[in-house]
């Protein structure tokens, strides 16, 4: 009897014990479970909130083809056939998981047509700032390739261009204003990359989008 009592009076005491300790140490444990689960949404959104102070390339995500629309609805006039043209060629390469080419868009018409205006909508839906952002590329023939005695090395450093930009934003978009007035040999150093190859010297293009602008009709 007196060894049951003592037995009850050290199993008393050894719950006393645990739930003191418990009570010391509960704080510590769920300080850590804290830290831990904060690390972790830490991790899991490091990117969005990187992106939300700098520009990130979202190759995955989604156009908004809502959006796109009502912009050329209310900013473009007169362009009705442009428009539906090109809300239809963007829609299906971006819901398009696995293209086998890039998208090419080839803008004639004359002055105040709207073929730059155009442009400037479509890279403003695929990156928010548009024509100021890291991954859309404006080219201008008669200001960044004027002398014709150095199509060899303009050649050379677009590409390099093209290379190094699609290497880092697959969804890049190249826009190449006064195709009318661009060298043929510019042209030339183009093409491999508009083509259905898988990739091209270690890179796939098939994300890319390339807008050529052309002054007069279509031919």
């Amino acid at each position: 009897m007196r060894l049951a009592g003592r037995l009850g009076g050290a199993a008393a005491l050894w719950l006393l014990l645990s739930a003191h300790a418990v009570s010391a140490f509960e704080p510590l444990s769920v300080g850590l479970a804290i830290g831990a689960v904060s690390a972790l949404t830490g991790y899991l959104s490091y990117k969005d909130l990187y992106c939300r102070f700098a520009e990130c390339c979202r190759d995955e995500q989604p156009l908004n083809a809502s959006a796109l629309k009502l912009d050329l609805e209310q900013k473009l006039f007169g362009q009705h056939l442009a428009t539906e043209v090109i809300l239809k060629a963007l829609t299906g390469f971006k819901n398009n998981k696995t293209p086998k080419k890039p998208l090419t868009l080839s803008l004639h018409g004359w002055a105040g047509t709207g073929k730059n205006f155009v442009s400037q909508i479509v890279a403003e839906n695929l990156h928010p700032k548009g024509l100021k952002s890291n991954f859309v590329h404006l080219f201008v023939s008669t200001l960044h390739f004027p002398h014709e005695q150095k199509i060899k090395l303009y050649q050379e450093q677009l590409q390099k261009w093209i290379r190094g930009n699609v290497s880092a934003c697959a969804s890049s978009v190249f826009i190449f204003d006064e195709m009318d007035k661009l060298h043929p040999g510019i042209i030339d150093a183009i093409k491999p990359f508009l083509d259905y190859y898988e990739q091209v010297d270690g890179v796939s293009y098939c994300k890319a989008i390339f807008i050529f602008l052309r002054w007069g009709p279509h031919n």
